[in-house]
């Protein structure tokens, strides 16, 4: 395992290493397609999100999966490109193992990074 990636704990449970977002022009079928690729990939969802905006007309998606074979995420999103572009999809995933660089800022208070230290802690 990469030194980037964090291994999933026993707590993590259902905890979803994969996520796929999505926005493209709404219409009839998007779930379905998302749906029917993941489970063709051995995947399970573990959580899912989406909505539509009538105004604009763009649908918008978060999916948490899992990947049953262990199938690598490069390869769910390559195979995932033909759909993206059906449906004019602007298509990411992302492994939540892996950590994110993250620069913390704040005022020159003591008191406002002690406060954030101690939330992230707890």
């Amino acid at each position: 395992m990469p030194a980037d990636v964090s291994p999933q704990s026993p707590a993590d449970g259902a905890a979803a290493p994969y996520i796929l977002t999505l926005s493209c022009p709404d219409r009839i079928g998007i779930v379905a397609e998302v749906a029917r690729f993941l489970v063709e990939h051995a995947c399970n969802i573990v959580e899912s999100a989406q909505y539509g905006d009538p105004a604009k007309g763009q649908f918008f998606l978060r999916t948490g999966f899992q990947s049953t074979r262990g199938e690598p995420l490069a390869k769910i999103e390559a195979d995932f490109a033909p759909i993206a572009q059906s449906f004019a999809m602007e298509a990411k995933f992302y492994d939540t193992r892996r950590r994110t660089p993250t620069i913390l800022m704040v005022s020159k208070f003591g008191h406002c990074l002690n406060d954030l230290l101690f939330r992230w802690r707890s």
